[in-house]
């Protein structure tokens, strides 16, 4: 059973909760489609997960990731609409980072996307930023087809670590 208190950063306020592991915070924010949004939200949820306790090698990964998620989100699913929002859950704990990006598109079929470092895609644009979030984080997965990405960090794995980067629905 949980129990939270709300605490707050900058202006959020993420829910504190309490579970036998120790304390969580989640929070859940949504964001315009617009990338000048993407910076100023992810150095905010940054200092978040420091104040969480949060503070190995592995935060960096989680900040390119995060940064790959909320751009394909604004670029390619909500295609930069005004009217549209990117929706962030991010639940942190001393030992884990979950945070999952929902956009408001229709989605795509993550098995179309070509490796982008087989020779014959080296040259394309398309491509490299779901790479770089399935080589950071330790477990990628795309749900509702393609609108939600969740990714999920283990506290003192770096990048390179032997894990498993990924896994479809």
């Amino acid at each position: 059973m949980y129990a939270g208190t709300k605490t707050s950063l900058d202006g959020w306020a993420p829910m504190t909760v309490h579970n036998q592991g120790g304390p969580c915070i989640e929070l859940e924010h949504s964001l315009p489609s617009e990338v000048a949004a993407i910076s100023p939200f992810v150095d905010k949820l940054m200092r978040l997960i420091r104040k969480c306790g949060y503070a190995d090698e592995g935060e960096s990964d989680v900040e390119v990731a995060l940064r790959e998620a909320l751009a394909n989100a604004i670029i390619h699913g909500n295609h930069e609409n005004p009217g549209k929002h990117v929706h962030v859950r991010c639940c942190c704990e001393p030992s884990e980072i979950s945070i999952a990006v929902k956009d408001e598109g229709r989605g795509f079929d993550v098995d179309t996307i070509a490796d982008p470092t087989a020779p014959e895609n080296q040259g394309s644009i398309h491509g490299r930023g779901i790479y770089l979030m399935k080589a950071l984080m330790d477990e990628v997965r795309f749900d509702d087809g393609g609108v939600v990405v969740h990714m999920r960090k283990g506290a003192g794995q770096a990048a390179g670590n032997d894990r498993q980067r990924s896994s479809r629905k």
